[in-house]
């Protein structure tokens, strides 16, 4: 389900010219996945500092599990800061942003599910902000730290994977650079130029369409080359740490987005046209992930594999479900797309359950928790019967096996009131942390600030 190019075409010159710029309440009483890379790029488990949840749990507190439906609340949005019990599964729940008293005024909120929005030691947070200005708060006081200088709209932002002052960004709606931004100082260095490099003549922009992610370790970065007026030429693969391009492919449908896996060995192509594709990353052999592009993502698995994790709507049940990429047969690169068959799947669970129905966003970013994602649901339709299904609007820990573990962890109490409203969850690395927007059934496009779910270390337990 394509993204808006600019998310609001509305905010497009305001965008512009920032890239220019440069309670706690009533609360009840693991395996780590292989390192594909050591070349110290990989970032620790972070967390630790004090904040409004620290002393939130009981001893002996654990997650409701189960595919369950305890019943949601309705209360006033709750002020900044406040920690609340979530009425329904009584983990702790915090606003985090104040838009119409801070700085981004119309809107503040997390920016898409598969990108990572807490940096390396979970001591920041990003925020997407309404004039197409990304944003940093501190993630425990929660103060607002600063307006970044240099990324402005859809310009690829990822935090560094180990440093926590540091972000990578490119220019707005993709370029020929990688900018690496030091947000203590808030400028910028240029870490990777592509001019000149590639083997197009007419290339202008390297981007993912700002859904995708580099590798985990940040070495590996997957983009869609495109013509000063966004017509496709084709796919490049390259390597941060090497400064060499490892891989490039030319193409002629364009793609929904792009992206690199979090091992960094396949790069990944999604559109409703040709579907969803693994690609070795020197483009000779590939793997079909969905004959179409939906809300997806990848994790990682408790053997290290990658986890292409997605919703199929073409299918009797409407599933939810996973495919093991690394464990696909691959094909040659330019074989069929048409006749060639799909990777095996494992359904986690279905969506259409007497009539009901739901739309997803997913996160596999917690990637020092293998074996699990967060799925975001929301548009959630009642069954034929009038009742509400298990999933309804709602943050769920999945574990990622047939008949696996879930963990509900909070309601997102928003409406759904078009796009800027969508409930885009997404988890930190070690499943401590959830940033999900809202506009608390405000009825409002953009009433929208950032929330954020805390749980403590080892509540998501170890996948099987």
């Amino acid at each position: 389900m394509p993204a808006p190019l600019f998310r609001n075409v509305s905010l497009l010159a305001l965008s512009l010219v920032a890239s220019s710029a440069f309670v706690a309440g009533n609360a009840r009483a693991e395996s780590v996945a292989d390192e594909v890379f050591g070349s110290g790029f990989e970032a620790p488990a972070g967390g630790g500092v004090a904040n409004a949840c620290s002393t939130f749990y009981p001893n002996g507190f654990t997650l409701l599990e189960g595919k369950i439906n305890p019943p949601s609340g309705s209360f006033a949005k709750p002020a900044k800061g406040q920690a609340f019990a979530d009425a329904g599964f009584d983990t702790c729940m915090v606003r985090m942003t104040q838009h119409d008293v801070e700085p981004p005024q119309e809107f503040a909120r997390n920016d898409y599910s598969r990108r990572e929005p807490f940096n390396a030691d979970n001591s920041r947070v990003l925020v997407y902000g309404s004039g197409g200005y990304w944003h940093t708060y501190d993630a425990n006081t929660l103060q607002y730290y600063k307006q970044l200088n240099g990324p402005a709209g859809d310009s690829e932002v990822q935090w560094h994977p180990t440093d926590p002052n540091s972000i990578y960004y490119m220019p707005t709606n993709g370029g020929l650079k990688i900018f690496k931004l030091n947000i203590t100082t808030n400028t910028s260095q240029v870490v990777a130029d592509f001019t000149g490099r590639l083997p197009w003549s007419s290339a202008a922009r390297l981007w993912t369409k700002s859904e995708g992610s580099p590798s985990r370790d940040g070495r590996y970065w997957g983009f869609q080359a495109e013509t000063s007026s966004f017509g496709i030429l084709g796919y490049v693969v390259y390597d941060l740490q090497t400064d060499q391009i490892v891989g490039t492919r030319s193409a002629t449908v364009r793609p929904d987005h792009t992206s690199m896996t979090p091992s960094g060995r396949w790069f990944t192509s999604s559109d409703d046209t040709l579907g969803t594709w693994a690609w070795s990353p020197d483009f000779t052999q590939k793997k079909k992930l969905l004959h179409k592009s939906e809300h997806s993502d990848i994790a990682v698995g408790t053997n290290g594999h990658d986890l292409y994790t997605s919703i199929d709507f073409q299918s009797n049940d409407g599933d939810v479900f996973f495919v093991d990429i690394d464990a696909c047969p691959s094909v040659p690169a330019d074989a069929d797309p048409a006749s060639t068959p799909e990777c095996p799947r494992t359904v986690l669970f279905p969506t259409y359950v007497n009539g009901s129905s739901t739309s997803v966003h997913i996160s596999g970013k917690a990637y020092a928790k293998p074996g699990w994602v967060l799925i975001s649901t929301y548009n959630t339709h009642q069954d034929r019967s009038g009742a509400w299904p298990w999933f309804t609007n709602k943050e769920i820990a999945v574990e990622l096996k047939a008949d696996g573990r879930v963990f509900g962890l909070g309601y997102h109490h928003g409406g759904d009131d078009g796009y800027w409203t969508e409930n885009q969850g997404a988890v930190n690395r070690d499943f401590t942390r959830v940033a999900f927007n809202s506009n608390w059934s405000t009825g409002s496009q953009t009433d929208v600030d950032d929330y954020l779910i805390q749980l403590e270390p080892g509540m998501i337990p170890a996948a099987q």
